[in-house]
């Protein structure tokens, strides 16, 4: 059984704060914490690399620094740092092959919502075998937490509930892995569980007849009935998760941003056959990535 949380630490504000968010879920789940930092010598080391330091010593400072605050934020946690020598997504995407999570930190568009997905970001995100949580600098925990009274943080009342899990659900090609990572992140932090389906006008097949065509409230109903048929036997798989079903016309993309205003985490697939262009994320996790402010899972499937 996996039983580690794995997180990439490049020095960056964002990996720090995707480490301590790979942290608080390590702590809730009862697992460890793997911080990887990936280096390679250069014949003319990054600017960054102070000049009286070499680029391992380095390497191994930036990855102390993140472990200790890791630590000091969370003494019951057990930490082990992994100092690799590769590419930066060569040694994620090695590492996130025996993780349960791999947690990775982006940086925010300009103060606004959503992630500049870069170079590493994308690879990671679009080849992994696990699923990949993206967190963006300034992320605590006190965005996971609804607004508590009187300016009391969440770290002083823990009972703060949590706010909403969104799942962006295809009814079409319902899949097991995504939908059970998302109630497994609702189940842990006693969240409800936010299913949106969008739909386009399109044709629905009766039980008793061939496909027709339905419009309005007959294919809001039908859709509505999809959606609860999908989800009833992870209901009953998962009784203590709370369920609401948002079913609505339109684009899947804005119903899942529209929906993240108010999330603690939005859960999004991406399915793990390559195209004839390589890997890629598919357009409704690619816009997701690119306007929602808060953390975002994407997990593979087929």
């Amino acid at each position: 059984m996996l039983r580690h949380i794995t997180t990439g630490i490049d020095g960056s504000a964002e990996s720090l704060a995707a480490a301590h968010w790979a942290a608080r879920a390590a702590a809730r789940r009862g697992v460890s914490l793997s911080l990887v930092h990936a280096w390679k010598w250069h014949p003319r080391p990054a600017p960054s690399v102070p000049a009286d330091r070499s680029e391992r010593d380095w390497a191994e400072e930036t990855l102390d620094r993140a472990a200790s605050s890791i630590r000091a934020a969370h003494p019951g946690l057990r930490v082990v740092e992994r100092l690799v020598p590769d590419s930066a997504a060569a040694a994620l995407l090695a590492a996130a092959g025996d993780a349960e999570l791999l947690v990775l930190g982006s940086r925010g568009l300009s103060g606004v919502a959503g992630f500049m997905v870069g170079s590493v970001s994308q690879r990671v995100v679009a080849r992994s075998s696990r699923p990949v949580v993206l967190v963006r600098a300034g992320e605590s925990s006190a965005d996971e937490h609804l607004p508590a009274l009187d300016g009391i943080s969440p770290e002083e009342i823990p009972e703060t509930p949590y706010r909403d899990v969104v799942l962006g659900l295809d009814t079409q090609r319902p899949c097991d892995e995504l939908i059970e990572f998302a109630f497994e992140s609702a189940r842990r932090c006693g969240a409800t569980l936010h299913v949106i389906h969008a739909f386009g006008t399109a044709r629905v097949e009766p039980a008793d007849g061939p496909w027709a065509p339905v419009s309005g409230p007959e294919l809001l109903a039908a859709r509505e009935r999809t959606v609860a048929a999908t989800l009833r036997p992870w209901c009953e798989k998962f009784p203590g998760v709370s369920v609401i079903e948002t079913v609505s016309e339109g684009r899947a993309a804005t119903a899942l941003v529209r929906a993240s205003a108010g999330a603690s985490l939005v859960v999004v697939g991406r399915r793990t056959r390559e195209g004839h262009l390589g890997t890629h994320v598919g357009a409704v996790t690619h816009a997701v990535l690119h306007h929602v402010g808060c953390p975002v899972a994407v997990v593979p499937h087929d």
